[in-house]
């Protein structure tokens, strides 16, 4: 596309209900916003591992409409994929919302933002089980407050009735939602889990077998 093409074709873009929905999710995880123009407009940027490469691809099917350059491989050993946005007023927003002097912050409205949508999208981005024993799953916050891990996680306890915490690691804050919330986990987030993402989900838990 030729620039006043691409300028035309920009006023024609707008973020669909799915799409701010995935955003917020994935802003909690890994994906960041950039700008080249002092805050005018900002452009998203998503880069996976190859081992997700679905769930990367799915993202790109997502956002298809913003995207120019479809998703290229980066690095050699550690192979990851990656693509980015146009950049576009339209990211601003969440911009201001997820972003401060000091970097990435929690939004101070994010109670009204979460949904089973997006807190899906936010495990699939950057959670993990925490054992399998336990049936507990982690949220990797690290580039995020003590407090504001702490706010996220009463968060979830309002918004879905988890059993969440804080939990300090070496380089940070986690989230931790304790095994107690297991099956209620489950509910919320499977319906939006790709099938190449569920071995995030816990497995069932063991039932024991009654004594005879």
């Amino acid at each position: 596309m030729r620039s006043r093409e691409i300028e035309e074709y920009k006023q024609r873009l707008k973020l669909s209900r799915k799409q701010r929905e995935v955003l917020v999710g994935i802003l909690l995880g890994d994906a960041c916003l950039e700008t080249l123009n002092n805050g005018r407009t900002y452009r998203l940027k998503i880069e996976q591992s190859e081992k997700h490469r679905e769930y990367l691809y799915h993202l790109y099917d997502l956002f298809k409409e913003w995207v120019l350059t479809p998703p290229r491989s980066r690095g050699r050993e550690n192979l990851s994929l990656a693509f980015s946005t146009i950049s576009h007023a339209s990211f601003r927003f969440y911009a201001h919302q997820f972003y401060g002097d000091s970097g990435k912050k929690i939004p101070k409205l994010i109670h009204r933002w979460l949904t089973p949508v997006n807190l899906a999208y936010w495990y699939m981005d950057d959670g993990s089980i925490k054992s399998k024993e336990s049936k507990g799953v982690i949220l990797n916050t690290h580039s995020f407050s003590r407090s504001e891990v702490n706010r996220l996680a009463q968060v979830l306890g309002t918004v879905f009735g988890l059993e969440a915490k804080e939990r300090k690691q070496k380089d940070g804050y986690q989230v931790y939602i304790s095994g107690n919330s297991y099956e209620r986990f489950k509910e919320i987030v499977k319906p939006h889990i790709l099938k190449s993402m569920w071995y995030k989900i816990p497995p069932p838990r063991r039932t024991q077998l009654p004594k005879e």
